[in-house]
């Protein structure tokens, strides 16, 4: 019998004041009787609206069925029919603005939470599972995927199982990109990501770490060199964006990227880390998004005092809902209406003070959001010791610097065509290299296009 409940089963999570000092994950998990029962809210719609919200196009009333009926390995299969990193995307993916917008039940309740019940489906697998996944057989052609996020797992996945040979190059010494170096370990633990990275491995693909690509080897050289019959970069958007005010040099000022990266890839949280970072006191990151949550929360970890200073206000936060709600819980105070005008430093040049002005929202801009409009005389300065920048980030130029005849658009990105083709003959690229920073399943999505097209284009030959 179907549940007719309006609300969705709860997730345990940490208690607030307990997570806020580590960086064990918060969110719990369903339990197989929450999922079963969740499962049991799915109404099975014949047009399947949710699956429209998705862009890599998992079955989602099917998946669902299976979990219904507690067939979660027989659940699992389905979801990685189209998917190559079930667990990771039941934990990040903004369900709520995409599968879960188009479930019919949010029309009179909550809609049916989809991404929990992906993630249980994708941790049952992990933990009851002990087959491998089959390697098939070679078809005898290689295709080389520069970068190991999102995009490029995806690309890597999908051509492995059509036979290819693929090889991942990785600038950094662990595979997963922004999904090890980006996303903390409370949100998405780094074993989940190194799960997902093995059983790639398992299908055949080779994963070479520090390679940089326009370092190391160039894009030219994979295909004239090493025989790669077709290149897809998904080398990410790493360049910090800085504001341009007085101060940003000093010491006590990071790039949100720099700050994670450390706390992330590199540990700096744990006593016995290699990797320097200040432990600071009182931290002020400046920005609204998700990656604004991520360096709030984690700064906060480190026994700070946090404030989010962010131009427009509470509602016009572009980071997720539960991210923006887990934060508050966690005690970090929220400066929305204000915007930074300067960094001031003591006499050792280091961050002591972040000199502010408060905002009021005026008439809409070009996209439409009310646009922030500075208050006269209404400066003031919070006491700080360090300031996180937290702006979002452009594609890096290595790329675009070392390969002759890509071409590249005004924000910095590589201009590909539908089928993620660029202006490269057998040089594809997706993700936010193509975008600027976006979300996993959008990058995953633009993985998947890529691959079915480099497929289409080699079998042509």
């Amino acid at each position: 019998m179907a549940n007719m409940s309006l609300t969705k089963n709860p997730m345990l999570a940490q208690d607030p004041n307990v997570r806020n000092r580590n960086f064990e994950e918060v969110a719990l998990g369903y339990t197989e009787e929450q999922a079963l029962d969740e499962a049991q809210r799915c109404l099975h719609c014949k047009n399947k609206p949710c699956m429209a919200g998705c862009p890599v196009m998992v079955h989602i009333p099917e998946f669902i069925a299976e979990t219904a009926k507690g067939n979660f390995e027989e659940a699992y299969q389905i979801i990685s029919h189209t998917s190559a990193l079930p667990a990771v995307c039941g934990r990040v993916c903004p369900q709520e603005s995409q599968c879960e917008m188009y479930c019919v039940r949010g029309k009179k309740g909550e809609s049916v939470a989809i991404g929990r019940l992906e993630r249980f489906v994708a941790d049952w697998h992990n933990a009851h599972s002990t087959v491998a996944p089959e390697k098939p057989a070679s078809n005898g052609h290689k295709v080389a995927v520069v970068g190991s996020g999102p995009s490029g797992l995806t690309c890597a996945g999908d051509l492995a199982r059509k036979g290819y040979e693929v090889t991942v190059f990785e600038a950094l010494h662990l595979a997963g990109g922004v999904l090890v170096y980006g996303i903390p370990e409370f949100r998405l633990p780094k074993s989940i990501v190194q799960k997902e990275v093995d059983g790639l491995k398992a299908l055949g693909v080779t994963i070479a770490t520090d390679t940089v690509v326009g370092r190391t080897l160039s894009i030219d050289e994979l295909m004239e060199e090493y025989g790669f019959e077709a290149v897809f970069v998904g080398s990410g958007a790493g360049l910090p964006m800085f504001m341009d005010i007085p101060g940003i040099n000093y010491r006590g000022v990071y790039s949100a990227n720099e700050f994670l990266t450390r706390i992330n890839l590199m540990k700096a949280y744990l006593p016995d880390s290699d990797t320097p970072i200040q432990h600071p006191k009182k931290v002020a990151v400046v920005g609204g998004g998700n990656v604004a949550m991520d360096a709030a929360r984690c700064a906060k970890r480190l026994g700070a005092e946090v404030y989010v200073v962010y131009r427009r206000g509470m509602e016009e936060l572009p980071a997720r809902k539960e991210e923006v709600e887990h934060a508050e819980e966690e005690g970090i105070v929220f400066k929305t209406l204000h915007n930074p005008v300067a960094i001031l430093a003591d006499e050792n040049d280091d961050v002591c003070r972040l000199r502010c002005i408060r905002m009021e929202l005026g008439e809409p801009d070009a996209s439409g959001r009310r646009r922030p409009v500075e208050i006269p005389d209404s400066e003031f300065e919070l006491d700080v010791d360090s300031v996180i920048m937290a702006l979002g980030t452009s594609p890096n130029p290595l790329i675009k610097s070392t390969t002759k005849g890509l071409e590249i658009n005004k924000k910095g990105g590589i201009v590909v065509n539908e089928d993620g083709l660029t202006s490269r003959e057998n040089v594809y690229a997706g993700g936010d290299a193509v975008t600027g920073a976006a979300t996993v399943i959008l990058a995953m999505g633009a993985g998947k296009t890529a691959a079915k097209a480099i497929d289409e284009a080699i079998s042509r030959k």
